[in-house]
């Protein structure tokens, strides 16, 4: 039988979560972070580091071999053992063993990402070109050129066996996988479902954004981290953190961002039955540039005359890309931890990719 739960939680629950970010390794250090709001910048070893930038938010002494062992590591990149660790965190804080469902045949795994590794995709493509053959090239590396090597990797090593999957949508994307894990959980394709994004910061994509990022987000330093969610149905466990509500996503012109956000919040507030007035709080996703500006004044359309109480976004971890939208409900559970508040207040999330991909998130807290 399952756990008897107030009749108003209905959809899917956020029942743990951990998180491997700049601050550190887990849960507790993310938390620690979070309400210190240290900086994590770090002046970066141009030796290791030979790209464009002089300045990053790193994961503090992050080694996949170090952190994960030698065995099943030698070929793995530094975006899946960032997502392998996060799970790992994860799963250590609720079940303190390796393979937890090694028996379950529906747990499963949705990972958010750009583009994957854009390192070992540019290694293995600049091997083809300079050794004495196109095809003299590690073929142990070659899995992390797919984008969904990450999430594959940490099925295999924590005996996933339900749907694994990876959703790509630049900032958005931690709310896009969410709401791709909702509607695997609702349809009944899994029991539990590990939920998140990864983000590495890497040479290559340093070069990238130098070449693709506006001229207005020219001061922006990149970061990396992997933040994971667990889902479950709600009465599954005694005590949920948050339940999920509604999730709203959209495309559009990068010009007609304002408009678009504010209607896609206007869509789950009506999906919901709420209106602006039930809103206690909204974490906005706060992108570099003059993208942060239409997204404030979407905010400012739909909160005419009542202000919500602001959580915003992990910036001092830097530009997570990929996994900024988990990183903002990670913050946002966070500050409901160290700042407790009555239960059933309802918060806002907002993600907004440069290229046009929106997604907001309703949540209430429990």
């Amino acid at each position: 039988m399952g756990i008897a739960v107030p009749d108003q939680v209905r959809g899917p629950v956020i029942t743990g979560w951990s998180a491997v970010s700049p601050y550190g390794i887990g849960r507790d250090a993310f938390v620690q972070g979070v309400s210190s709001g240290r900086a994590t910048v770090s002046v970066l070893d141009t030796e290791r580091w030979p790209g464009p930038d002089e300045l990053a938010c790193l994961v503090p002494d992050f080694d996949v071999r170090e952190v994960l062992g030698k065995k099943g590591t030698r070929s793995m990149d530094r975006v899946t053992g960032l997502a392998v660790t996060a799970v790992r965190e994860l799963l250590r804080d609720e079940t303190r063993q390796r393979d937890p469902f090694a028996d379950e045949e529906v747990a499963a795994l949705v990972l958010g990402t750009t583009t994957g590794s854009a390192q070992s995709m540019m290694d293995l493509t600049r091997d083809t070109w300079v050794n004495e053959a196109p095809f003299h090239v590690d073929p142990g590396r070659f899995p992390n050129t797919v984008m969904n090597c990450a999430a594959g990797q940490c099925a295999i090593w924590y005996g996933l066996k339900g749907p694994n999957t990876t959703v790509a949508g630049g900032r958005a994307s931690g709310l896009l996988a969410l709401n791709y894990a909702r509607r695997l959980l609702t349809a009944g394709r899994a029991h539990t479902i590990l939920c998140g994004a990864a983000e590495e910061y890497s040479p290559a994509r340093s070069w990238l954004e130098r070449h693709t990022r506006h001229p207005d987000e020219n001061a922006t330093v990149l970061g990396e981290g992997c933040a994971v969610l667990r889902l479950q149905p709600p009465g599954t466990h005694p005590h949920p953190l948050a339940e999920l509500l509604c999730i709203t996503t959209a495309i559009t012109h990068p010009h007609h961002i304002t408009t678009t956000l504010a209607h896609t919040i206007k869509r789950a507030l009506h999906q919901t039955r709420l209106n602006p007035h039930d809103i206690w709080a909204v974490s906005p996703s706060t992108p570099p540039g003059t993208t942060a500006d239409h997204e404030r004044h979407a905010l400012d359309l739909i909160f005419t005359d009542h202000t919500p109480h602001h959580i915003p976004a992990p910036g001092p971890i830097g530009d997570t890309a990929a996994a900024t939208a988990t990183f903002q409900i990670t913050t946002l559970l966070s500050h409901h931890q160290q700042h407790p508040q009555p239960p059933n207040r309802i918060a806002l999330i907002t993600a907004i990719d440069r290229d046009g991909v929106l997604a907001t998130a309703l949540l209430r807290l429990l």
